[in-house]
């Protein structure tokens, strides 16, 4: 598995601002080098950014990359070097891959000479605003000491005019806990954002936050947050709030949606205005120079970059948390919190967060609160399953479409889904390339913008080519590779403009390429093998998304070894079969619909947040695979669950027990010679459940325990 790659450019434009802000991480904080920096962006160092960001584009082969224009107050670049900026950036990246322009602004300044230039580039606009007058004139005033309030509504307003409304992002709201937290949500709604972000203060160890110390409640941001968390629920969640989706995702075992919270590796790089690299700003709160990384775009690119050892420190995952953290049953959710808020002078980053009870009360009390206790359907009927997990993905396309609507090769393609699903023979179709395990991450990144857009497009393709019917795609392909999900990959002679047309011929591909040809075209179709018992499965060595399984995938398989492969998988089937007879009949059979080539050396693993998904060395032994694939079938069974209802209450003890129980027994039956042990650490999982963390299993949850103890009197030879 590579390393992460960078994904986002935080590239700041302009270094000063026309508010106060007494908040701002930028000025107020401990790092002040915004004083030494050029004040705008020169033509000389864009040009360097868009040279040095598309080198590695191309070297990693990235389908997306996000670019936020950043300050300072990036509109006092005026609209005229704006659009001088987002040109460059366009011309550069657009040709190699989806570029996602977005910009960060008070907006006290946005009119519609900038939104102008916002349509032509498709620049999303995030607005900073802390809520109602009272809320937002605590902190964010002018430097004349004047409200920004009424400004920051009018630019908002621009922003929901049916002409801008999709260039409208959303809103970021700092949180004070000395405003009324139900107001404030009640005010930012009312302006009908597309998303909301609460961002707790930045601080550290050495400079608390504001409402902590002697005689302050235990857990006033928690507090703070809880009640906004009700005020949402009680609303109908009427639009996406990052923070509380973020915990929504991590508790029910899905990732991370933001940086603040989770154990999911960085991916950002900061640039000044002067070219120099730089990690979060959010460091700026730490010490003098904490973002530094003596990198420049001049004399470094940004491999280097990624290279660097702050940059890696926060792509960790659970190894890069404190110790106190790591013990801790919200460290999924909360992840030790933003990297920033973790510093103190005496131990640098190994700490738990400076709001570590505020995270842990927020994430336990959304886990008391959304907890489904009754019983599911898919826990008790194995069919139940797959037809929940193919909701989920159902559910987030009609979320991607709210997402990508307006957009008008999206538009043509959610038609085609909308004409595929109206009849019932299609509708499997469609339904076979949205159960396809690698769609989901496409459909995640979707839900933020046009990153995932080819990707979704190709998938329509697909539909429509398994459903035999008629339709005409066309979109901006930006890798040659133009994968087709449960069918192939076609590979073009160039990046470029495609036209797929789905006719009572097959499937013609045209259009021009970024090199001014015709577009030739060759194909490469996925392998599906027929196994003795159970439905076909298909050999995926090709998906861009499949690299899920914590080890490095294999490259496209030649034909030769792709063959020898199926044959040696269809041996070790077999040879399970032969083994343990009717094993698919069982609970926790491994619903495998797709399996993927692995590198060598890596064994069977399953993927993350890919159901159906199950990854195969290359040079796998077949003893091995009979003995791995039923206890990856527990570990499967129970991850899928726990994507789709409540096993336990989100974030506690239970679920560890339960794990460990259920995995316990698969090892008394895979490897006989250390059975009792196995066995007894199971019972010990399982009397814990019954007594002290009882309370904590929902009805699903003591389903699955009971099925246990059931197997735990069956004999273990």
């Amino acid at each position: 598995m590579r390393d992460p790659a960078i994904q986002q450019l935080v590239l700041k434009i302009h270094s000063r601002c026309d508010l106060a802000c007494d908040h701002c991480y930028v000025y107020e904080a401990a790092d002040q080098t915004w004083r030494s920096r050029p004040t705008v962006i020169s033509e000389e160092t864009l040009d360097q950014v868009s040279r040095r960001l598309t080198e590695y584009v191309l070297a990693r082969n990235l389908e997306s990359i996000t670019v936020i224009l950043h300050g300072g107050e990036p509109l006092l670049v005026g609209p005229v070097r704006l659009r001088r900026i987002c040109a460059e950036l366009t011309r550069a990246l657009t040709p190699v891959t989806t570029l996602d322009l977005r910009i960060h602004t008070n907006g006290v300044r946005l009119n519609r000479d900038h939104l102008r230039v916002f349509d032509e580039f498709r620049v999303k606009v995030g607005i900073s605003l802390d809520g109602d007058r009272v809320a937002n004139d605590r902190h964010r005033l002018d430097r004349r000491g004047r409200s920004s309030y009424d400004r920051v509504l009018k630019a908002v307003e621009l922003l929901r005019l049916p002409e801008h409304r999709h260039l409208y992002q959303g809103l970021l709201c700092t949180v004070d806990v000395a405003n009324d937290p139900v107001a404030v949500h009640d005010a930012l709604t009312s302006l009908d954002p597309p998303r909301i972000d609460y961002l707790l203060p930045h601080s550290t160890w050495d400079s608390p936050p504001p409402g902590h110390g002697p005689g302050a409640p235990a857990t006033p941001y928690a507090d703070w947050l809880l009640k906004v968390f009700d005020r949402w629920e009680e609303q109908g969640r009427p639009m996406p709030v990052r923070t509380f989706d973020s915990v929504l995702s991590t508790l029910r075992g899905g990732p991370s949606l933001t940086e603040a919270l989770g154990l999911a590796p960085s991916d950002l790089a900061v640039i000044e205005t002067d070219g120099t690299f730089e990690q979060a700003d959010s460091l700026k709160t730490a010490y003098e120079g904490a973002p530094a990384t003596g990198y420049d775009v001049f004399r470094h690119g940004f491999a280097e970059f990624a290279e660097h050892p702050g940059v890696r420190a926060r792509q960790l995952g659970i190894a890069g948390v404190s110790e106190t953290c790591r013990r801790c049953p919200v460290v999924e959710s909360c992840g030790g919190g933003l990297y920033a808020h973790r510093y103190s002078g005496e131990k640098g980053f190994d700490n738990p967060s400076v709001f570590c009870s505020d995270l842990r009360g927020m994430v336990e009390g959304i886990a008391e609160r959304i907890t489904e206790r009754a019983l599911h359907p898919a826990v008790t009927e194995a069919d139940e399953l797959p037809l929940a997990q193919l909701k989920l993905n159902r559910d987030l396309l009609i979320r991607a479409n709210a997402a990508l609507a307006g957009r008008p090769d999206w538009d043509a393609a959610w038609q085609v889904v909308v004409r595929l699903d109206s009849d019932a023979a299609s509708a499997a179709h469609l339904n076979t390339v949205l159960a396809h395990p690698y769609l989901r991450s496409v459909l995640r990144r979707s839900l933020d913008g046009p990153v995932g857009l080819p990707q979704l497009m190709a998938a329509a393709t697909a539909a429509a080519v398994l459903a035999e019917t008629e339709a005409t795609l066309t979109w901006r392909q930006p890798g040659r590779d133009l994968h087709l999900p449960t069918l192939g990959t076609l590979r073009l002679s160039a990046p470029g403009r495609v036209e797929c047309a789905v006719t009572a011929h097959g499937l013609q591909v045209t259009g021009a390429g970024d090199d001014g040809g015709e577009l030739d075209v060759e194909w490469r179709p996925l392998t599906t093998m027929q196994l003795t018992d159970g439905p076909p499965l298909l050999v995926d060595d090709a998906d861009p998304d499949r690299d899920c399984f914590g080890s490095p995938v294999a490259d496209p398989l030649p034909p030769s070894d792709l063959a020898l492969f199926g044959k040696r998988l269809r041996a070790a089937h077999e040879a399970l079969d032969a083994q343990e007879p009717g094993w698919r009949k069982g609970a926790h059979a491994l619903l495998a619909t797709t399996v993927t080539p692995l590198a060598p050396g890596a064994g069977l693993r399953l993927g993350t947040h890919a159901f159906g998904a199950l990854g195969v060395a290359v040079d796998f032994e077949a003893d091995a695979f009979v003995r791995e694939l039923p206890l990856l079938g527990r570990g499967s069974r129970l991850a899928a669950l726990r994507e789709v209802t409540d096993l336990n209450v989100p974030g506690s003890a239970a679920g560890r027990l339960l794990d460990e129980a259920s995995a316990c027994v698969g090892r008394a039956a895979a490897f006989p010679h250390d059975a009792a042990e196995s066995l007894r650490r199971a019972r010990a999982a399982l009397d814990t459940l019954a007594g002290a963390a009882g309370h904590e299993l929902t009805e699903n949850g003591v389903h699955l325990a009971d099925e246990l103890r059931a197997e735990l009197v069956v004999p273990h030879e």
